[in-house]
């Protein structure tokens, strides 16, 4: 019933594009705070990487570099800058370490997120794979 309710108030394409863009948003959301408690959690330990910490860093350094990008398009690179730093902070404040731990973690959050999406692709690509499309 909403969802007929927002459909006739905004529009259907508006409407499918803005719950395309919130489904992006919380399962990039979710991939995120995975991927933290997991560099987290291996940089740290188990006592100051929560579950919960890693989803505040990913919640608001998301918010912010989205936030920046929107202030900063003719300045990409300082905006990717400010976004990098502005990730470490959240890093070192909610793990309670120092610069070179946040880095650590940064690091091995990316590895691991790189590591995620290739085991994804390749699980979704073994059925074509297999036959032959």
């Amino acid at each position: 019933m909403i969802a007929s309710f927002a459909v006739n108030l905004i529009g259907k394409e508006l409407t499918e594009s803005l719950v395309g863009q919130l489904l992006n948003f919380v399962l990039g959301l979710l991939v995120l705070t995975i991927v933290f408690y997991i560099a987290g959690r291996a940089v740290v330990g188990k006592k100051r990487a929560l579950f919960s910490d890693a989803f505040v860093i990913s919640l608001l350094g998301t918010i912010v570099a989205n936030i920046v990008s929107l202030f900063m398009p003719s300045a990409p690179l300082i905006g990717l800058i400010l976004s990098l730093v502005i990730w470490l902070l959240l890093i070192r404040h909610y793990y309670e370490t120092g610069w070179l731990g946040a880095l650590a973690v940064a690091v091995l959050a990316v590895i691991v997120y790189v590591a995620i999406w290739f085991i994804l692709f390749l699980l979704l690509a073994i059925p074509f794979l297999l036959l032959g499309g």
